[in-house]
């Protein structure tokens, strides 16, 4: 059990603005104050004069001042608040496959959570089946440690930028955050878009130079393009000053200098109670607390998570559940927990700046408020950014409906669009235009894939239409979301991938030689529809070797149509199950979907088409009977099928296409209510 509290600190008092004027423009720029060059010992150019003539040089022309002023803190005045220093709340954000989830394991390990003799596995805190299989983190986790006396409660996020929905909802239960970054790769698009969410929430941030033990690695020009991107994000002068620490993850090392790593992560955990504030409290102020997250279990219902702002939380207290001060309703919290190592461990109270999980509120959502029954008030609600992607979602009517599945009604469709509502703050749902459509919106195709996939296996049939933009209409003006694509792809592809990403109205604005010597790092500004089906047509113009990701970056006017695909499809003449004999000869076509003895139905998609437009071909022809011997019996050699994944389906389908999804099988087939083929891409 978490023990009581009975010591705070206070805080200092608000630091005055600092008013910058032009002649910080003209600057030393190999000044660096001794402050600075103690924390973060490889990083030059990281004085504050650099970072104020860096922040005027917009205003130079006017001639005006500029006035930055530091984060305002909350002032002594009617409210006594204090600091607790037993406590430090961290979320860890990174881009994706930067070792966030192995830094995590490499903590755990270290403080001890497991027995000696304990096996554990690898990306422990990845529990969901998915995230494993897809070697991504898809949800944030919360776990804590002990260190020296305090514990740190730490939350593991996503790194795709399709789920930074989950980044936006957790970062008001933190002060600080781990920014994590790859020793070669540098600061990549996610990795801007999780800084700018955590500079906005005015948190701490501690620069961990990751896999620092590869061959290649760059930590100096890391370090700088970093700071660099603090600047563009109009980081304050505390939030620039930042503790860099260079780590191996996977070795579990960490050290100040990437040449002198510690045998442990001893130097990391030194920062983070160094440099992470302390939680700020409001001492003897009402119950508050905001739902940052919810879980379900059998037995103990719906769970809330969250940090308590203020006051004190008990078991069986009475509270009130409110969004707003004319919207709220009673309940009382059966069962406390708080998190400790990794694992949730009853609690009788928890105090303000601890992170805990609360029962009994059946009907609590993310973003409401647990207050005091009777002077609680609530807490600014969780906003994320907008959706930019959308898909339609229909029931199953294909001929092979209800033979696979085990829900298959609107009603159950309709239930489980809702209900992921829920947990998925970044994600919306609207009925269609008809009774059996839903509309369902995201951040990204990976967002909406997620979901589809998770229905699949809880034993879901229906049918999706291809990914759309969300588009925007500003002073009778179309305005479609952009994104920001980086591609590393060796010399020897980069005709290929340049010609690919023009045909989709891509426009480069940076290239720059890749960290391994014989790579180019292309960046583009990309409309979102022109990222649909890009991945893999990236990946087969380089020979598998370019790496791809894209991050959100604003709207801009509408483009024009293009074309995602060149080729047209084939397709199933007639019902039946498939034979060698026929797929022999279809094969001569196009490249072919299906093996021999597949049931097929007549408008399935079988194959790809070698030339543009559809082709209706019979895949179910049985060879004819005869008892002449004319010939030599002849062997056929069949080509091995294309095997497409649900993420592969639902790239490749165009305007008149649906993917079937069944907890079986993933099939593709012509959109029977539409006629002629759209000549949009």
């Amino acid at each position: 059990m978490l023990r009581s509290v009975s010591y705070y600190t206070t805080p200092s008092p608000p630091a005055p603005p600092v008013t910058v004027s032009r002649r910080a423009a003209s600057f030393d720029a190999g000044a660096t104050t001794t402050t600075n060059a103690v924390r973060c010992p490889r990083l030059r150019l990281r004085s504050s004069n650099t970072r104020r003539a860096l922040a005027v040089r917009a205003s130079v022309e006017t001639g005006e001042a500029q006035q930055v002023e530091a984060p305002p803190l909350p002032s002594a005045g009617k409210k006594k608040q204090a600091t607790r220093r037993d406590v430090r709340n961290i979320a860890i954000v990174a881009h994706v496959d930067h070792g966030k989830t192995t830094l995590v394991d490499s903590m755990l390990k270290q403080a001890k959570v497991f027995r000696d003799n304990q096996t554990v596995q690898e990306r422990i805190m990845d529990s969901n089946d998915l995230e494993r299989e897809r070697g991504i983190t898809i949800l944030s986790k919360n776990t804590s440690i002990s260190y020296k006396g305090t514990k740190i409660n730490i939350i593991d996020t996503p790194g795709h930028s399709d789920f930074g929905g989950e980044v936006e909802r957790v970062l008001n239960m933190v002060e600080g955050v781990l920014l994590v970054v790859d020793s070669v790769e540098g600061p990549m698009p996610q990795t801007r878009f999780v800084l700018k969410k955590a500079l906005e929430f005015g948190h701490a941030v501690v620069v961990v130079v990751n896999k620092i033990d590869r061959p290649s690695a760059r930590p100096d020009d890391v370090i700088n393009s970093t700071f660099e991107l603090f600047i563009e994000l109009n980081a304050t002068d505390e939030q620039c000053d930042f503790q860099a620490i260079y780590a191996s993850g996977i070795k579990g090392k960490a050290g100040l200098s990437p040449d002198n790593l510690a045998d442990d992560l001893g130097p990391l955990f030194e920062a983070i109670l160094r440099c992470i504030p302390e939680p700020r409290i409001e001492k003897d102020e009402a119950l508050q607390m905001l739902v940052s997250s919810t879980e379900y279990d059998e037995h103990k219902g719906r769970i809330a998570i969250g940090r308590l702002h203020a006051g004190e939380l008990k078991r069986g207290m009475e509270v009130k559940i409110c969004t707003s001060d004319d919207a709220c309703r009673f309940a009382k919290v059966s069962e406390l927990f708080v998190y400790e190592n990794f694992s949730r461990v009853p609690a009788d109270a928890v105090q303000a700046g601890d992170i805990c999980a609360v029962c009994g509120i059946s009907d609590v959502m993310i973003g409401e408020t647990i207050a005091d029954k009777s002077t609680g008030k609530p807490l600014p609600t969780i906003r994320v950014e907008e959706p930019t992607v959308k898909m339609s979602f229909y029931i199953n009517t294909s001929p092979f409906v209800g033979r696979e599945g085990k829900y298959v009604t609107t009603r159950n469709l309709r239930d489980r669009l809702y209900r992921e509502l829920e947990k998925n703050l970044a994600m919306k749902v609207e009925d269609g235009e008809t009774a059996d459509t839903f509309i369902v919106s995201g951040r990204g195709t990976l967002h909406i894939t997620i979901l589809i996939e998770n229905m699949r296996r809880e034993g879901y049939e229906f049918m999706v239409g291809p990914p759309k933009v969300i588009n925007k209409v500003v002073d009778g003006k179309t305005l479609e979301p952009y994104e920001i694509a980086t591609v590393e792809v060796p010399e020897e592809y980069m005709g290929s991938v340049v010609e690919l990403l023009g045909k989709r109205r891509g426009e480069m604005f940076d290239m720059q030689g890749g960290a391994e010597g014989t790579t180019t790092v292309l960046k583009y500004k990309i409309p979102t529809r022109g990222l649909v089906g890009l991945r893999n047509s990236i990946l087969t113009a380089s020979r598998g070797t370019a790496i791809f990701s894209s991050v959100f970056d604003s709207y801009r006017p509408w483009t024009g149509d293009f074309m995602t695909r060149d080729l047209g499809s084939l397709i199933a003449f007639e019902d039946g199950t498939t034979t060698s004999y026929a797929l022999f000869n279809a094969q001569e076509r196009g490249q072919l979907f299906v093996r021999p003895g597949l049931d097929v139905y007549k408008g399935q998609i079988v194959g790809i088409n070698q030339r543009p437009g559809d082709l209706a071909i019979n895949v179910c022809k049985k060879k004819a009977a005869t008892n002449v011997r004319s010939n030599k019996e002849a062997t056929v050699v069949l080509d091995e099928p294309l095997d497409f994944s649900l993420d592969d389906c639902i790239e490749y389908i165009q305007e008149d296409e649906l993917v079937e999804i069944t907890p079986l099988n993933v099939r593709m087939l012509k959109n029977p209510k539409m006629g002629k083929k759209n000549s949009r891409g």
